[in-house]
């Protein structure tokens, strides 16, 4: 539903027939088909799907009643037209207001950042200025002025931005939200934020809402991606790890102030866990000030990516402190998201460090006996995530 909105949207701006809002293609109209909220309301989904089905029986039979018409069989056109009228009548359609909602001019907006560490960095800062007063230093609806609001702002950590299309969430940041009755319940803040500054601190809520989940319960309930992030292998020019699609990532914070020994700050030597494996693609990270050397040979990986900027955006997804986040190993599968996370000081891999999971019934793939990591990824490659956000199938 919203693929095909989206796809009006698209041949309307080709055609030169839309404005622009905030450098994109605008929707023109003041409704649009809400494929978020049923997505939220399976009932309504399955009301809406049902009452799709018969009307098309309905659009069927009307035509019946059509060719019945022409062959000048008047008493079978009348009733099979009466048929489909009492047909679409008696169809159980979702109240209008379920299916038809407000739309913004952004509604169909989607983020340029890519979701990236440095977005997510400056989204960090932006947040702390802007949003902390109300919605608290997790996000979690509690910040001092939180009770004072006439809505209270929403648990970041839960499904709310999962369930809203990018779009709306930036249309809400920059313009604010009013409340049922049209009274101001949200300051908008497009005086003091750009556009990149409005996306940058959409990404920083993300990120800061799956590492609370995953404080809170344990696991990443709604899909995260791996942010994006500038690395170097060996002597190669430098580039991003989001070129490395359709490739497993395994990332591994590496704190150089405690892993280091021997001359010169120099690793004498990695852990067998953390040597290159070849059923995935492994980057050693490391905050932009660390220069400890790392050591080289076979097995080695040599890809690394020195970036406070990444290490703390992958320190906020994983629910702790950045200065707790050294020795912190990542998994993402082959379509870019984070599934797995092996916690500092752990032994090998097992099941429980898989973090974002689909039971899909399919039987998971073999794996050697002992084989901790070949069980998880036989594990990811089975369970692939089919994220629906905002109706968009990602």
């Amino acid at each position: 539903m919203q693929q095909a909105q989206a796809g009006v949207l698209h041949t309307l701006d080709k055609l030169d027939l839309v404005a622009t809002s905030h450098g994109q293609a605008a929707w023109p109209w003041a409704y649009r088909l809400s494929g978020d909220i049923l997505l939220i309301d399976r009932a309504q989904a399955r009301l809406l799907a049902t009452s799709l089905v018969i009307a098309l029986v309905a659009l069927g039979v009307g035509a019946a009643a059509a060719w019945l018409l022409w062959r000048r069989r008047f008493s079978a056109a009348f009733f099979f037209l009466a048929t489909a009228v009492l047909a679409l009548l008696a169809a159980p359609w979702p109240p209008a207001h379920i299916v038809w909602v407000q739309a913004n001019p952004t509604s169909f907006h989607q983020s340029p950042t890519g979701f990236d560490a440095d977005s997510i960095q400056r989204g960090r800062s932006l947040f702390a200025q802007h949003c902390i007063a109300c919605h608290g230093a997790r996000g979690l609806g509690d910040g001092p002025l939180a009770d004072a609001q006439p809505v209270s702002p929403p648990n970041l950590a839960g499904p709310l931005l999962w369930r809203r299309a990018d779009g709306d969430v930036f249309w809400r940041v920059l313009h604010g939200v009013q409340d049922r009755h049209g009274l101001p319940s949200m300051p908008g803040f497009r005086q003091v934020l750009s556009d990149t500054d409005a996306w940058a601190v959409i990404d920083f809520m993300k990120a800061q809402g799956a590492g609370e989940n995953l404080r809170i319960s344990g696991r990443w309930s709604n899909p995260v991606r791996l942010p994006n992030f500038v690395l170097r292998c060996g002597r190669q020019p430098e580039e991003q790890v989001s070129a490395w699609q359709h490739q497993r990532v395994r990332v591994v914070a590496v704190d150089g102030k405690e892993a280091s020994h021997g001359g010169a700050g120099r690793l004498v030597q990695a852990p067998a866990a953390l040597l290159e494996d070849p059923r995935l693609n492994t980057v050693w990270l490391m905050r932009d000030q660390d220069q400890t050397a790392l050591p080289a040979g076979p097995g080695i990986p040599d890809c690394i990516a020195r970036s406070t900027a990444a290490w703390d955006a992958l320190a906020t997804l994983s629910g702790v402190d950045a200065d707790a986040f050294g020795g912190t190993q990542l998994l993402s599968d082959r379509d870019g998201w984070l599934r797995a996370r092996g916690e500092p000081g752990k032994q090998g891999w097992s099941d429980a460090d898989l973090l974002c999971r689909v039971d899909t019934g399919k039987p998971v793939g073999q794996a050697t006996a002992g084989d901790g990591l070949g069980r998880l990824i036989a594990s990811m490659d089975a369970e692939p995530i089919r994220f629906i956000k905002g109706g968009f199938v990602h």
